[in-house]
């Protein structure tokens, strides 16, 4: 047997499981990745509430990427939710050396910030231009254009716009269009709809961490991007309709579906 593959997942931890850096290790294993995961906040939620933020200093965020790093180098790497300018900064001083994907987490499943307001400038300042993927949802996609997006001609400029600031290639995910659940990628200069029938659920926790960490662990296993993206949309539309119902809210989707 070969070496394995690696993938490293730079996040926030969600104790219930659901979301985070517990839902990254989870997908990869899923995926057959050895899995890497740095600490960047620990918030104290549930499937019903986020009740408390703490974001780790910049410079041990920092350190716990080096370590990995030099050490076990991943085949491919994602970000989720970052915390603050400094963490920002921090890592996009970094040398990945490999794909990275990443998930711009601005707002939990409940609502809560998991981004300060002056860090969201320094991201598209310094971050845009180092995603071999982006993954943002529609609010995401807002934020970072200043545009509306709300529908899937929306979605497509977003994506050009977002492009046009540096990053490699674009998917914005319509989970909150109304009707049909159509995500577009935008690579190399074409459009690639993925659409899906919509589940009626509250089951929805964390499906965009789990979203970006299946594309993650197929860029690790050495996927073309699109393949990589279709695969992980096919698991999480599995891991939706398969969820195990746990938790009096949002609860998490199911780690163990087939695809």
């Amino acid at each position: 047997m070969g070496a394995p593959f690696v993938a490293l997942t730079v996040a926030g931890s969600d104790p219930s499981g659901g979301a985070g850096l517990q839902a990254d290790l989870k997908t990869f294993h899923q995926f057959g990745v050895y899995g890497e995961a740095v600490v960047t906040l620990i918030t104290v939620q549930n499937t019903l509430k986020v009740s408390r933020v703490e974001v780790l200093g910049a410079d041990l965020v920092a350190a716990q990427i080096q370590a990995v790093l030099e050490d076990i180098p991943p085949h491919a790497a994602k970000l989720g939710a970052l915390g603050s300018e400094a963490i920002i900064e921090a890592v996009a001083s970094l040398n990945f050396a490999c794909p990275l994907v990443i998930d711009p987490v601005m707002i939990s499943k409940h609502g809560t910030p998991l981004m300060a307001n002056d860090a969201v400038a320094a991201f598209r300042r310094l971050l845009l231009r180092k995603a071999t993927l982006l993954t943002p949802n529609l609010e995401e996609a807002a934020a970072l254009t200043g545009i509306a997006v709300s529908n899937p001609a929306q979605m497509r400029d977003a994506a050009e716009m977002l492009c046009g600031l540096g990053a490699q290639s674009v998917l914005v995910k319509g989970g909150h269009l109304e009707g049909e659940a159509i995500d577009i990628l935008l690579y190399e200069g074409e459009f690639l709809e993925l659409p899906a029938e919509r589940i009626s659920t509250p089951h929805t926790h964390g499906t965009g961490c789990t979203y970006s960490a299946a594309i993650t662990a197929g860029l690790a296993k050495g996927l073309p991007l699109p393949e990589a993206v279709r695969q992980a949309k096919r698991f999480v539309h599995a891991a939706i309709r398969t969820n195990p119902g746990l938790g009096g809210g949002s609860g998490p989707v199911n780690f163990l579906a087939s695809w």
